[in-house]
């Protein structure tokens, strides 16, 4: 006789950037603590839209599963996001549990609440957006406000010399600290004007 499946925890840890080791050991210490057994971990901005780790995560997950995050902001970038994180684990049958929130969308209560906190967090965020665009056109108004030039563009001339004397892409992104995606670009640029 075939026992039933009880579920299983499994963990998703989340920083920005390789610069917050502790953020991420103080995720994987509370996830551990909460009993997943086993956890997923990326280091990549929530606005990324390739969060491999977070698509493994729910991929791995089975009916009967809880999804254990440490924050709401570990998991979602927005509440778009969020509901179609729910949408994908409720067809799953996986539950979401946030710790920092002591809420579990296996309860009713649960489910509500983390969709009022997620809207609450897009309405802080747009309000947050909002105020900065004023911001923004007031000091253009005041002839303040100037924005910031591309990093990439500022340092074309190098980038093209760079390349020019042989030395890989890879080479120069560390160099002159400007993304990959840019330094095609310019190259490319280059390429179609000469």
């Amino acid at each position: 006789m075939a026992s039933e499946y009880n579920g299983m925890m499994i963990g998703f840890a989340r920083t920005s950037t390789l610069d917050q080791e502790a953020g991420l050991e103080a995720q994987l210490r509370d996830l551990k603590g909460a009993g997943c057994q086993k956890i997923f971990q990326e280091q990549r901005s929530s606005v990324d839209a390739h969060r491999v780790q977070l698509v493994a995560a729910i991929d791995y997950a089975r009916e009967g599963d809880v999804l254990v995050v440490t924050k709401l902001d570990r998991l979602a970038r927005s509440v778009g996001n969020l509901v179609d994180i729910q949408r994908q684990l409720e067809a799953k049958g996986v539950t979401l549990r946030i710790l920092a929130l002591n809420l579990d969308t296996a309860t009713p209560t649960g489910k509500l609440m983390v969709n009022l906190i997620g809207s609450v967090a897009q309405f802080e965020r747009e309000i947050m957006l909002e105020r900065q665009r004023e911001g923004i056109a007031k000091a253009k108004g005041d002839g303040r406000y100037k924005g910031r030039a591309p990093t990439a563009l500022r340092k074309a001339n190098e980038i093209r010399r760079m390349k020019a004397e042989g030395r890989p892409v890879p080479e120069i992104v560390a160099a002159l600290k400007v993304s990959r995606a840019s330094v095609f670009r310019i190259l490319k640029a280059t390429a179609v004007a000469a």
